[in-house]
């Protein structure tokens, strides 16, 4: 296989063992992207200079015989919304490109060099994070590396594609209507969209502040873990952040899904989704022993209100550029936020009423469960360019309904796991693992659980 041996944990236990340095590591992945990414189209920039410089200074750190970080020598990328030392925060714009240079890097990004990982590029993303297929006018649409004429989902699809390819094994995205899980299912790789205020946004371009969340993507449960314990702590920059101490996951994942009560997500989310979604869904449930079935009320409704709190945060951000420069937005993003601009503020405010009503409600169903199973998207990745997909007998657009499934769950801030299911020959499908609020711990114990019984597996791509 392809860049086997190569994921987060691996990489990192080499490079602490002295088995491998960190500069060997970054040489070959900086390889890889240079011989692979021309026809994948997920990165922007490569920061080879720095990522050599970093790889230098964690095995100076080895070789003086002091701690070279948990994550040592673990090459990774990030979405172009984070702020990268040197580089214009793009965000996927056109406009963002004539912004100076970032002067300091995302916390996210100052964390993960603290445990030793190292930066080698940014990556690809619809603009302004508003879209599910990273189809972008700009810089071009990031190819599946599954299947090249299809779309890697999105907006993170540069993030879960690197991955995927295996030309890093851990990248960030993020994730405001389902930007993690989405890309995560169609690419076939692993997600965390964590709670809502888990993880500091200080230092990334916003797209809608009262939803957004940030996250990794990685190849197994336990190099999600791993990335997500190094990012924990609160940080000031970022007033939705939540003054909670770091919660570490990895002690806990041999644990599995002892004890666990689990649940498979009915109505909305069987009416709407394909056989091969539904399948993905009964292959984990049956893996997990879970036989019961929940009904989260009024879900329709909350991916409405969803769209509303989208459309209108969205459009009040980007208002002075949709006034004077209209013309520099890719079509489809300008007329979602010219609508946007046009909601009235008794809708918005009506959308985030619901919101706490619905919270409310979906809290109720967590004294009796502690993990939700649902479809992570409604279908498999569909052919670049497809205007249309069919889901359960009804033909409608691709880019909005990607996210029928994942609107609903990040609306309320809840912490999901993208789980790819193992589908031999066929294109990648993922579920969502769902848990009460700060119980990111469950969901990864579930990923791992699932990853362990054979039923989740993230293979690179055979390019």
């Amino acid at each position: 296989m392809p860049g086997a041996g190569t994921g987060l944990t691996a990489v990192a236990a080499a490079v602490r063992n002295g088995e491998r340095t960190a500069t060997e590591v970054v040489h070959a992945a900086l390889a890889r992207i240079g011989t692979l990414d021309s026809g994948l189209n997920c990165f922007t920039a490569v920061t080879a200079e720095r990522a050599l410089t970093e790889a230098a200074e964690v095995d100076a750190a080895r070789a003086a015989g002091r701690d070279p970080g948990a994550l040592a020598g673990v090459p990774y990328a990030v979405k172009n919304l984070f702020d990268i030392a040197g580089l214009p925060t793009l965000a996927g714009s056109k406009i963002n490109a004539e912004r100076a240079p970032a002067t300091h890097d995302a916390v996210l990004i100052q964390r993960l060099k603290a445990a030793g990982a190292v930066l080698v590029g940014a990556l690809n993303m619809d603009e302004y994070a508003y879209g599910f297929t990273t189809e972008n006018t700009h810089y071009g649409a990031t190819r599946n590396p599954h299947a090249l004429d299809r779309i890697a989902g999105g907006s993170s699809g540069g993030s879960a594609a690197a991955v995927a390819a295996g030309l890093v094994p851990l990248t960030l995205g993020s994730d405001t209507n389902g930007s993690i899980r989405v890309p995560s299912s169609l690419c076939g790789v692993f997600g965390l969209k964590p709670t809502f205020g888990r993880l500091p946004r200080t230092g990334t371009f916003p797209f809608v502040a009262s939803l957004d969340h940030l996250g990794p993507f990685t190849r197994s449960a336990r190099d999600l873990a791993s990335a997500y314990d190094a990012m924990q702590g609160t940080d000031a920059g970022d007033p939705a952040c939540a003054a909670r101490p770091a919660e570490p996951c990895c002690a806990g994942l041999d644990r599995g899904g002892a004890g666990l009560r689990v649940a498979t997500a009915g109505d909305y989310f069987e009416s709407r989704a394909s056989d091969e979604a539904l399948e993905a869904v009964q292959t984990a449930a049956r893996a997990l022993g879970a036989t019961r079935k929940v009904v989260l009320p009024e879900t329709a409704r909350a991916r409405s209100a969803a769209y509303v709190i989208t459309a209108s945060e969205g459009a009040n951000l980007h208002l002075a550029n949709l006034q004077r420069r209209a013309g520099d937005f890719e079509p489809l993003s300008r007329d979602r936020f010219l609508a946007g601009a046009l909601v009235p503020a008794s809708w918005y405010l009506q959308a985030q009423r619901f919101r706490r009503w619905y919270a409310s409600r979906i809290a109720e169903l967590f004294r009796d469960v502690d993990v939700i199973i649902a479809p992570s998207t409604p279908v498999s990745a569909t052919l670049i360019g497809s205007e249309t997909v069919t889901i359960a007998g009804e033909t409608m657009p691709v880019r909005p309904n990607l996210g029928i499934f994942t609107q609903p769950i990040s609306f309320i801030g809840l912490p999901v796991a993208a789980v790819p299911i193992h589908r031999a020959g066929r294109m990648p499908i993922g579920v969502q693992v769902i848990a009460a609020p700060w119980r990111e711990d469950i969901c990864l114990r579930i990923a791992a659980a699932l990853e362990a019984a054979g039923v989740a597996q993230a293979p690179i791509a055979a390019l």
